[in-house]
Parts: structure tokens; sequence; C-alpha cells
């Protein structure tokens, strides 16, 4: 059940979401998601980076400005796809700057066949360019649960990966489940939902609002 308006605004109103977006992405494709984390109440803000041009290191660094820029106790992580691998890095370098939850949308938390299959083959850099070190090989940052993180994932598998025999099956055409599977996260789940489909259901967007307020999924 997503938590109610009065539920969320009974809150401390220092607390806040931030949404970090995937490859390709500027945030745009996360409008939705975050108006309907908005309708219940919480202060959503989005967070844009270059993911194929900027290092992981300046990233880093102008999430932590923008995290600090909000001057909130709580603060929220909703990520898609790469985003969740870019929360990890900022949370390596900055443990404890805040408090707050973490849902991670489609992160292969584990590496990314699709990303193995392009490097594989030699054109991994010239596709996906400084993304590849932020983790999409496997080399992100070991997760010691720092803070209740849930892991989403979609097993709808429509999209440029299901093309590849590198990705495993159920994925959600770009992402296989196992590859959002994280040892010391709080909750993993699986929807028939594909790789965008994450950003757009419903029914995501209530998991991600459950999460954010219990900690863990509502159908775990």
């Amino acid at each position: 059940m997503t938590p109610s308006l009065e539920t969320i605004t009974e809150m401390n109103n220092t607390e806040v979401v931030v949404c970090i977006h995937g490859l390709f992405m500027n945030g745009w494709d996360m409008t939705l998601l975050r108006s309907r984390i908005s309708d219940v109440g919480y202060d959503t803000h989005q967070f844009s980076y270059s993911s194929t041009s900027s290092n992981i290191e300046l990233i880093v660094e102008e999430l932590r400005i923008f995290v600090e820029e909000l001057d909130a106790e709580t603060v929220h992580f909703v990520c898609h796809s790469l985003g969740g691998l870019i929360v990890r890095h900022y949370l390596e370098h900055y443990p404890s700057t805040t408090q707050g939850r973490i849902v991670t949308l489609g992160t292969p938390h584990n590496g990314s066949g699709t990303a193995h299959f392009f490097h594989k083959f030699n054109l991994a850099t010239m596709l996906l360019g400084e993304s590849l070190n932020a983790g999409l090989l496997g080399n992100a940052p070991e997760w010691k649960g720092q803070r209740e993180l849930g892991s989403l994932a979609g097993n709808l598998g429509f999209g440029i990966g299901s093309l590849f025999k590198d990705l495993d099956s159920p994925n959600d055409g770009t992402v296989s489940v196992n590859e959002t599977v994280l040892e010391n996260s709080s909750a993993h789940l699986q929807l028939s939902v594909s790789h965008t489909g994450l950003v757009l259901s419903k029914e995501v967007a209530d998991e991600v609002l459950y999460f954010l307020k219990e900690g863990r999924f509502s159908k775990n």
C-alpha cells in the first residue's frame, strides 16, 4: 500500500528524495516517477550528470555538493540503472554525510553482461565511455550495508540487451535479475516490467514509496 500524504507530511520537513538517472539519460526519463513520489508529500530533486564523459570522481564530487546544498538531515536516493552504482561510489567516499534509504531500479550491481559484450568486441569504450569505470564491468565499491538498500529488478525481457547471449534470463531487456542482486542489501524484488518500465510503472513507484517508508518492499 502506498504511504498516504498525511503520513509523509507528518515526517521531518528536512527529508528529501534525490533521483539519479542511468546511462545516456539526463533525468527527464524519471519525471513521472518523481511526480509520483512528490504526490505523497516528498520533496524530490533530480541529480543529473554526464554518464559517458564525466569520470566517476567528478560525478561523486558533484553529487556531494548537490546533497550538501539541499541542507537536509535525511536524504533518500532513488536510482535507475547506472545511478545505483553512482550512489555506491558516493557513499564509499562520504558514508555518513546524511541518513536515508536507497532504492535501486535495474542497477547491475554485479556488473553488466551487456557492457561485457561490448567490451569483448572492443566497443565498450567507444559506446559507454567513462561509465565503465563506475562499475558496469563489476568494479563498483563493495557494498557494506551502510544504509538500508532495496534493489528492484524487472523481468520483462524487452530491450537491446536481450539480443546478446551474455545476458542471463530472466532480465529486463538490458540488465539480468541476477545482476541486480546485491550482497548486504536489505531487500530484493522483481516485477514484470522492462528496464525503461522501471521508471514508468505505477507498481514500481508504489514499491519505491513503500521501501522509503518501511525499509522493505510490500511484496517481500
